[in-house]
């Protein structure tokens, strides 16, 4: 039971967090290339606002995958993800904000159990 549980642990981790790098990835080249032409929904600007957004969808996950300090990383890409549903999102319908709830749903998910015994974290 416990390395089924374990197996179920990793599932989650790869899957939400690697679908989630198809969303990060992008935003993560925009920063390195230095174009900084982005939303800014919570007041901090447009670069703060795409550094913070890169932390969450690009940086996080990749820590999620590999289960390094995966709770704290699943703290901050649930955030990420808190603000897209609610505040980027906040008048949309349910259509468009429903990705970013699933993934805030798997994001608080991985929080909770953390990353089990398939990962560098081994809790």
């Amino acid at each position: 039971m416990t390395n089924q549980l374990n197996l179920g642990r990793l599932i989650l981790r790869v899957g939400v967090s690697g679908l989630m790098l198809f969303h990060g990835i992008p935003k993560l080249m925009q920063l390195l290339q230095g174009d900084f032409d982005f939303p800014d929904p919570i007041g901090l600007g447009g670069a703060i606002s795409l550094i913070l957004t890169v932390m969450g969808e690009a940086v996080a996950p990749i820590l999620i995958i590999i289960g390094l300090k995966t709770r704290l990383a699943a703290i901050v890409a649930a955030i990420t993800m808190g603000v897209a549903a609610f505040v980027v999102h906040g008048g949309d319908p349910l259509k468009d904000k429903e990705l970013a709830l699933l993934y805030l749903v798997g994001f608080i998910a991985i929080a909770l159990i953390g990353a089990g015994k398939f990962s560098i974290d081994r809790k």
